[in-house]
């Protein structure tokens, strides 16, 4: 484990908040990569990064209070400003509601936004896992005599000696990044409003679904946990998305090919052959 990175000075630097600074950033790459070929600015791309990170950091606080509050309302200024306490579908929430917001405010598409959004959240959620696994933050498995068990004995939350558990970080990072390969595949294409963050919602929560089996957070509702609840609600969300927009026509409109001068390279290439026959 590496939850200390190194210091300099008086300053520390952890692993887990390097990967989350990564989550905002690496992502954002993509995004840009999305959207720059669709007439939206290149530096509103930028401040989409502000938006989520705000946004998520916020909504992941909360969350983690509000199921925490009768530990938190003893030092609650601590637990807002502290480096501790946040959790995955508060973090969720707040990206989407600072995107959002922020795209209203822009005066851009939102449904066109989504659509890129998809693919760069569940990337920053594998890059994030990362962090996790890192810092042994608690997020690892039940105990396990797999050989694929893991031990966190310097980890942040430490396990017992002896005792190794499921690397469950491990698994949510190859996952997601599978999903961000089909979501990126599918956003590149000209897609309905909100269809590829449709899937994004089903994808996601079958795999958080899945992976709270492992998991060592405690049951909360008929056998199920808290996220595992959650997952159900995003996969029945995303299902509606899915089925409603699917047979609606794109929302990417390049807006940039209704400019004179403009346009994608091949047409570009068409119309000086076109020129040249004349």
């Amino acid at each position: 484990m590496y939850p200390v990175l190194f210091h300099l000075g008086p300053f520390t630097f952890y692993s887990f908040g390097l990967m989350a600074a990564l989550a905002l950033i690496v992502p954002a790459y993509f995004v840009w990569r999305l959207l720059r070929t669709r007439g939206v600015p290149g530096e509103f791309c930028y401040e989409l990064i502000f938006a989520a990170g705000i946004g998520g950091f916020a909504g992941a606080r909360i969350y983690w209070i509000v199921q925490h509050w009768s530990e938190a309302s003893k030092d609650l200024f601590n637990f807002l400003v502290g480096g501790f306490g946040l959790t995955w579908y508060g973090g969720l929430i707040g990206g989407f509601i600072g995107v959002v917001a922020w795209t209203l405010i822009r005066k851009q598409k939102v449904g066109l936004v989504a659509n890129a959004m998809g693919p760069a959240v569940a990337l920053g959620y594998a890059i994030g896992r990362i962090g996790c696994q890192l810092s042994g933050d608690g997020d690892y498995g039940k105990p396990t005599h797999s050989f694929i068990g893991m031990a966190y004995p310097h980890g942040t939350v430490p396990t017992p000696p002896g005792v190794e558990v499921w690397p469950t970080p491990i698994f949510e990072t190859l996952v997601m990044v599978g999903v961000f390969w089909v979501l990126y595949r599918m956003a590149k294409k000209p897609q309905p409003s909100w269809y590829v963050f449709g899937w994004f919602l089903v994808l996601s929560g079958i795999e958080r679904f899945l992976i709270e089996f492992l998991r060592r957070n405690p049951a909360w509702l008929l056998g199920l946990t808290a996220p595992q609840a959650l997952s159900i609600l995003s996969v029945a969300i995303g299902v509606g998305i899915i089925v409603v927009q699917r047979h609606k026509p794109p929302v990417e409109v390049r807006l940039k090919e209704e400019r004179p001068g403009s346009g994608t390279r091949q047409q570009r290439r068409s119309k000086t052959r076109a020129e040249a026959k004349a």
